[in-house]
């Protein structure tokens, strides 16, 4: 087995590719911030066994593999405290669609935006991914700060694009384009 991906964000804080042998971590990490995920995202509300967590993390990464997807985790002073990841990537376009969440007690100390900003210019840098897209609720009010602190440009209102809580929800559409030859 080939070593995971890391991606160094500073000498505390790291993005590691999942795999395996971080299943049990990931599945606790869920299960702790589960209710106020799942005020944000409609998945949270699935997770009952670290079986499923297992399976989750084997789609993963497969698609990690095949270049479609990329699900890495982050490890702050070598504690795993959130996820970062490419949703989707559309590899013809080298379009990359982001999602994010971190731990309640890892949120306001800037290790989203720094980790963000490591993991686009890893992708930009490869020339894997130029346009970088994070899509979320209209009234996800951090989420949409994420996007604006992190160079984003606002392209439009998806309207009733997002079913959460047995109804739907207009989402903002954000993009960053960095070009491998800005570099």
């Amino acid at each position: 087995m080939t070593p995971a991906e890391t991606i160094i964000v500073t000498d505390t804080l790291n993005l590691q590719a999942v795999n395996e042998s971080h299943i049990s971590e990931l599945h606790q990490l869920v299960l702790r911030n589960k209710v106020w995920l799942q005020q944000t995202l409609n998945w949270p509300q699935f997770v009952k066994s670290e079986q499923e967590t297992r399976q989750n993390v084997q789609g993963n990464m497969m698609l990690h593999q095949r270049g479609i997807a990329k699900m890495f985790l982050i490890f702050a002073d070598d504690k795993m405290v959130g996820v970062l990841s490419f949703n989707q990537i559309e590899p013809s376009n080298k379009t990359g669609y982001i999602g994010y969440w971190l731990d309640e007690s890892a949120q306001g100390k800037g290790i989203l935006s720094t980790s963000l900003q490591a993991f686009m210019h890893y992708y930009a840098q490869s020339g894997e991914v130029r346009r970088f897209v994070i899509k979320c609720r209209v009234d996800n009010l951090r989420s949409n700060r994420v996007a604006q602190r992190n160079g984003f440009q606002l392209e439009g209102c998806l309207r009733q694009a997002e079913f959460l809580n047995d109804k739907f929800h207009d989402q903002n559409i954000y993009a960053r384009i960095i070009d491998n030859t800005a570099l």
